[in-house]
Protein backbone atom coordinates (compact mmCIF):
# COMPACT_ATOMS: atom_id res chain seq x y z
CA UNK A 1 0.00 0.00 0.00
CA UNK A 2 1.32 3.76 -1.13
CA UNK A 3 2.57 5.68 1.83
CA UNK A 4 0.37 8.82 2.09
CA UNK A 5 0.79 11.81 3.30
CA UNK A 6 -1.37 15.40 3.48
CA UNK A 7 0.28 18.59 3.30
CA UNK A 8 -1.69 21.33 5.34
CA UNK A 9 -2.61 23.24 1.97
CA UNK A 10 -5.14 20.43 1.99
CA UNK A 11 -7.13 22.04 4.78
CA UNK A 12 -5.68 25.13 3.97
CA UNK A 13 -7.41 27.54 6.67
CA UNK A 14 -7.00 25.15 9.05
CA UNK A 15 -3.94 25.52 12.47
CA UNK A 16 -2.02 23.01 13.33
CA UNK A 17 -4.08 21.17 15.91
CA UNK A 18 -6.71 20.85 13.28
CA UNK A 19 -4.20 20.02 10.42
CA UNK A 20 -3.48 17.43 12.80
CA UNK A 21 -7.00 16.44 13.47
CA UNK A 22 -8.37 16.48 9.88
CA UNK A 23 -5.39 14.05 8.18
CA UNK A 24 -5.41 11.54 11.19
CA UNK A 25 -9.34 11.36 10.73
CA UNK A 26 -8.88 10.86 7.00
CA UNK A 27 -6.70 8.42 7.13
CA UNK A 28 -3.63 9.81 6.05
CA UNK A 29 -0.37 8.05 7.31
CA UNK A 30 1.70 11.20 7.02
CA UNK A 31 1.47 15.08 7.34
CA UNK A 32 3.79 17.55 6.25
CA UNK A 33 3.75 20.20 8.20
CA UNK A 34 4.13 23.99 7.09
CA UNK A 35 5.29 27.54 8.15
CA UNK A 36 3.19 30.55 8.61
CA UNK A 37 0.94 27.56 10.66
CA UNK A 38 3.98 26.37 12.53
CA UNK A 39 5.34 29.72 13.17
CA UNK A 40 1.52 30.55 14.55
CA UNK A 41 1.59 28.13 16.40
CA UNK A 42 4.90 28.13 18.64
CA UNK A 43 4.81 32.05 18.48
CA UNK A 44 1.15 32.20 20.01
CA UNK A 45 3.17 30.34 22.85
CA UNK A 46 2.67 26.75 22.61
CA UNK A 47 5.88 24.52 22.96
CA UNK A 48 7.39 22.57 20.17
CA UNK A 49 7.31 19.71 22.81
CA UNK A 50 3.50 19.62 22.80
CA UNK A 51 3.41 18.69 19.11
CA UNK A 52 4.40 14.71 19.66
CA UNK A 53 1.93 13.58 21.77
CA UNK A 54 -0.88 15.59 19.03
CA UNK A 55 0.61 13.54 16.10
CA UNK A 56 0.67 10.30 17.88
CA UNK A 57 -0.02 7.42 15.16
CA UNK A 58 0.82 10.23 12.30
CA UNK A 59 4.17 10.19 10.58
CA UNK A 60 5.88 14.08 10.00
CA UNK A 61 7.35 13.00 6.65
CA UNK A 62 8.62 16.62 5.70
CA UNK A 63 8.50 20.34 7.05
CA UNK A 64 8.97 23.62 5.09
CA UNK A 65 9.25 25.66 3.59
CA UNK A 66 12.31 28.23 3.99
CA UNK A 67 11.37 30.29 1.09
CA UNK A 68 13.32 32.60 -0.64
CA UNK A 69 16.55 30.12 -0.90
CA UNK A 70 18.93 32.65 -2.66
CA UNK A 71 19.10 35.48 0.07
CA UNK A 72 22.19 37.50 -0.08
CA UNK A 73 23.63 39.61 2.51
CA UNK A 74 21.96 39.68 6.19
CA UNK A 75 19.08 38.40 4.35
CA UNK A 76 21.01 35.18 3.84
CA UNK A 77 21.87 35.32 7.45
CA UNK A 78 18.18 35.51 8.44
CA UNK A 79 17.53 32.35 6.08
CA UNK A 80 20.06 30.40 7.48
CA UNK A 81 19.16 31.16 11.26
CA UNK A 82 15.16 30.00 9.54
CA UNK A 83 17.29 26.77 8.21
CA UNK A 84 18.42 26.28 11.72
CA UNK A 85 14.83 26.69 13.53
CA UNK A 86 13.01 24.67 11.25
CA UNK A 87 15.96 22.13 11.76
CA UNK A 88 15.76 22.22 15.68
CA UNK A 89 11.82 21.98 15.31
CA UNK A 90 12.07 19.14 12.47
CA UNK A 91 14.37 17.02 15.88
CA UNK A 92 11.16 17.82 18.00
CA UNK A 93 8.61 16.00 15.18
CA UNK A 94 10.40 13.27 13.84
CA UNK A 95 10.37 15.30 10.43
CA UNK A 96 13.53 13.55 8.52
CA UNK A 97 13.91 16.51 6.07
CA UNK A 98 13.59 20.67 5.04
CA UNK A 99 11.86 22.05 2.38
CA UNK A 100 13.79 24.85 0.39
CA UNK A 101 12.04 26.89 -2.54
CA UNK A 102 13.54 29.21 -4.81
CA UNK A 103 12.04 32.88 -4.88
CA UNK A 104 10.79 35.21 -5.19
CA UNK A 105 7.93 33.18 -3.70
CA UNK A 106 5.75 36.75 -4.72
CA UNK A 107 4.95 36.14 -8.39
CA UNK A 108 3.70 39.43 -9.03
CA UNK A 109 7.38 40.60 -8.47
CA UNK A 110 8.15 37.83 -11.65
CA UNK A 111 5.25 39.22 -13.82
CA UNK A 112 6.01 42.51 -13.28
CA UNK A 113 10.13 42.17 -13.91
CA UNK A 114 8.79 40.60 -17.54
CA UNK A 115 6.74 43.60 -18.06
CA UNK A 116 9.56 45.98 -17.00
CA UNK A 117 7.91 47.64 -14.46
CA UNK A 118 10.35 46.13 -12.07
CA UNK A 119 12.05 49.70 -11.12
CA UNK A 120 15.36 50.26 -9.20
CA UNK A 121 13.47 52.21 -6.40
CA UNK A 122 11.03 49.36 -5.96
CA UNK A 123 11.76 47.13 -2.27
CA UNK A 124 10.35 43.91 -2.70
CA UNK A 125 12.51 40.41 -2.87
CA UNK A 126 13.51 39.79 -6.85
CA UNK A 127 15.28 36.65 -6.01
CA UNK A 128 17.98 36.28 -9.14
CA UNK A 129 15.46 37.98 -11.24
CA UNK A 130 17.91 39.96 -13.62
CA UNK A 131 21.09 37.73 -13.21
CA UNK A 132 22.21 35.13 -15.49
CA UNK A 133 21.26 31.45 -15.06
CA UNK A 134 24.68 30.26 -14.26
CA UNK A 135 24.51 33.30 -11.70
CA UNK A 136 21.79 32.22 -10.52
CA UNK A 137 22.44 28.51 -10.22
CA UNK A 138 26.05 29.58 -8.02
CA UNK A 139 24.07 31.80 -5.87
CA UNK A 140 21.61 29.34 -5.17
CA UNK A 141 24.28 26.39 -4.52
CA UNK A 142 26.21 27.86 -2.26
CA UNK A 143 23.06 28.89 -0.09
CA UNK A 144 21.78 25.37 -0.30
CA UNK A 145 24.67 23.89 0.61
CA UNK A 146 25.03 25.89 3.96
CA UNK A 147 21.64 25.15 4.84
CA UNK A 148 22.24 21.68 3.68
CA UNK A 149 25.40 21.86 6.35
CA UNK A 150 22.80 22.89 9.14
CA UNK A 151 20.84 20.23 8.51
CA UNK A 152 23.48 17.73 8.43
CA UNK A 153 24.31 18.83 11.61
CA UNK A 154 20.57 17.75 12.62
CA UNK A 155 20.92 14.14 11.09
CA UNK A 156 18.15 16.02 8.45
CA UNK A 157 17.70 16.07 4.82
CA UNK A 158 16.68 19.16 2.33
CA UNK A 159 14.61 18.66 -0.39
CA UNK A 160 14.19 21.74 -3.37
CA UNK A 161 11.48 23.11 -4.78
CA UNK A 162 12.06 25.20 -7.58
CA UNK A 163 8.66 27.35 -8.13
CA UNK A 164 7.72 27.52 -11.39
CA UNK A 165 7.37 31.84 -11.82
CA UNK A 166 10.86 32.14 -10.09
CA UNK A 167 14.10 32.40 -12.05
CA UNK A 168 15.29 28.85 -10.83
CA UNK A 169 12.48 26.78 -11.72
CA UNK A 170 13.93 23.66 -14.12
CA UNK A 171 14.31 19.87 -12.72
CA UNK A 172 17.42 20.70 -14.69
CA UNK A 173 18.63 23.47 -12.35
CA UNK A 174 17.62 21.59 -9.66
CA UNK A 175 19.86 18.41 -10.49
CA UNK A 176 22.77 20.93 -11.05
CA UNK A 177 22.92 22.50 -7.27
CA UNK A 178 21.98 19.18 -5.96
CA UNK A 179 25.31 17.89 -8.27
CA UNK A 180 27.34 21.20 -7.42
CA UNK A 181 26.24 20.91 -3.48
CA UNK A 182 28.61 17.55 -3.49
CA UNK A 183 26.23 16.69 -0.52
CA UNK A 184 24.44 13.25 0.08
CA UNK A 185 21.40 14.81 2.12
CA UNK A 186 20.27 17.21 -0.62
CA UNK A 187 17.08 16.15 -3.02
CA UNK A 188 13.78 17.23 -4.47
CA UNK A 189 10.76 17.04 -4.04
CA UNK A 190 9.24 16.06 -6.80
CA UNK A 191 5.55 18.63 -7.11
CA UNK A 192 3.66 17.66 -10.58
CA UNK A 193 2.33 21.11 -10.80
CA UNK A 194 5.32 23.18 -11.09
CA UNK A 195 6.95 20.45 -13.40
CA UNK A 196 4.37 20.22 -15.68
CA UNK A 197 3.60 24.63 -15.70
CA UNK A 198 7.29 24.90 -16.92
CA UNK A 199 6.93 22.35 -19.21
CA UNK A 200 9.60 19.50 -18.07
CA UNK A 201 8.64 16.17 -19.08
CA UNK A 202 7.44 12.69 -18.44
CA UNK A 203 10.64 11.29 -19.63
CA UNK A 204 12.88 13.79 -17.45
CA UNK A 205 10.73 12.65 -14.13
CA UNK A 206 11.31 8.36 -15.37
CA UNK A 207 15.09 9.61 -15.94
CA UNK A 208 15.46 10.80 -11.71
CA UNK A 209 17.24 8.83 -9.76
CA UNK A 210 14.88 7.41 -7.24
CA UNK A 211 17.00 8.55 -4.43
CA UNK A 212 17.06 12.19 -5.46
CA UNK A 213 12.94 11.89 -4.56
CA UNK A 214 12.14 13.13 -1.17
CA UNK A 215 8.78 13.42 -1.99
CA UNK A 216 6.06 13.42 -4.50
CA UNK A 217 4.09 16.18 -4.56
CA UNK A 218 0.66 15.43 -6.32
CA UNK A 219 -0.79 18.59 -7.25
CA UNK A 220 -3.16 19.81 -10.65
CA UNK A 221 -3.70 23.16 -12.35
CA UNK A 222 -4.95 24.78 -15.27
CA UNK A 223 -3.80 25.22 -18.53
CA UNK A 224 -1.35 28.27 -19.53
CA UNK A 225 0.38 29.95 -22.44
CA UNK A 226 4.30 28.92 -21.13
CA UNK A 227 5.52 31.37 -23.64
CA UNK A 228 3.91 34.78 -22.59
CA UNK A 229 2.15 33.60 -19.27
CA UNK A 230 3.51 33.95 -15.71
CA UNK A 231 2.39 30.86 -13.69
CA UNK A 232 0.34 31.97 -10.67
CA UNK A 233 -0.92 29.99 -7.75
CA UNK A 234 -4.03 32.39 -7.26
CA UNK A 235 -4.81 31.39 -11.26
CA UNK A 236 -3.29 28.32 -12.72
CA UNK A 237 -3.08 26.27 -9.40
CA UNK A 238 -6.77 26.97 -8.19
CA UNK A 239 -8.56 24.06 -8.89
CA UNK A 240 -9.31 20.71 -6.81
CA UNK A 241 -7.12 17.89 -7.34
CA UNK A 242 -8.25 15.51 -9.97
CA UNK A 243 -10.13 18.92 -12.04
CA UNK A 244 -7.33 20.58 -13.80
CA UNK A 245 -5.37 19.67 -17.00
CA UNK A 246 -2.61 17.83 -15.56
CA UNK A 247 -2.56 14.29 -16.84
CA UNK A 248 -1.98 13.45 -12.90
CA UNK A 249 -1.86 9.48 -13.57
CA UNK A 250 0.83 9.64 -15.89
CA UNK A 251 2.64 11.77 -13.82
CA UNK A 252 2.21 9.37 -11.15
CA UNK A 253 3.28 6.01 -13.66
CA UNK A 254 6.36 8.39 -14.83
CA UNK A 255 7.02 8.70 -10.94
CA UNK A 256 6.36 5.13 -9.86
CA UNK A 257 8.77 3.94 -12.89
CA UNK A 258 12.28 5.48 -11.07
CA UNK A 259 11.25 2.44 -8.64
CA UNK A 260 10.01 5.52 -6.43
CA UNK A 261 8.50 3.91 -2.86
CA UNK A 262 8.08 7.08 -0.70
CA UNK A 263 5.67 9.48 0.90
CA UNK A 264 2.94 10.90 -2.24
CA UNK A 265 1.41 14.29 -0.95
CA UNK A 266 -1.91 16.09 -1.37
CA UNK A 267 -0.64 19.38 -2.24
CA UNK A 268 -3.91 22.23 -3.21
CA UNK A 269 -4.59 25.61 -3.72
CA UNK A 270 -8.25 25.73 -4.86
CA UNK A 271 -10.37 28.61 -3.22
CA UNK A 272 -13.26 26.40 -3.71
CA UNK A 273 -12.02 23.60 -1.98
CA UNK A 274 -10.90 25.69 0.74
CA UNK A 275 -14.19 26.85 1.66
CA UNK A 276 -15.36 23.51 1.95
CA UNK A 277 -15.94 20.99 5.20
CA UNK A 278 -11.74 20.27 5.77
CA UNK A 279 -12.47 16.16 6.26
CA UNK A 280 -14.47 15.85 3.45
CA UNK A 281 -11.88 17.86 1.34
CA UNK A 282 -8.89 15.66 3.04
CA UNK A 283 -10.98 12.45 2.71
CA UNK A 284 -11.49 13.12 -0.63
CA UNK A 285 -7.68 13.98 -1.65
CA UNK A 286 -7.06 11.22 0.04
CA UNK A 287 -9.01 8.27 -1.77
CA UNK A 288 -7.60 9.82 -4.53
CA UNK A 289 -3.95 9.25 -3.65
CA UNK A 290 -4.93 5.99 -2.95
CA UNK A 291 -6.30 5.19 -6.41
CA UNK A 292 -3.54 6.75 -8.50
CA UNK A 293 -1.03 5.48 -6.63
CA UNK A 294 -1.93 1.80 -6.04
Amino acid sequence: MAKLSMNVTTSFYGNVATDIATAKSAGFGGIELQSPKLYRYLDAGYSVNTLPDMLDGLEVTGIGAVLDLERQGTAREEMLQEVQRMAEIATVVGAPILQMCTGPVDWNVVKDFKAGKLTESDTRYRGTLGLSEAEAISVATNNVSAAASIAADHGLEIYLEPLAWSNINRCRQALEIIERCGRDNIGIALDTWHFWTVGDTLEEVAALPKELIKAAHISDGLDLDREHEVPTQDVHRNVVIGGGAIPLQQWVDAIKSTGYDGWWVSEMFSDRANEHDFHKVASTMRNLLDIMTS
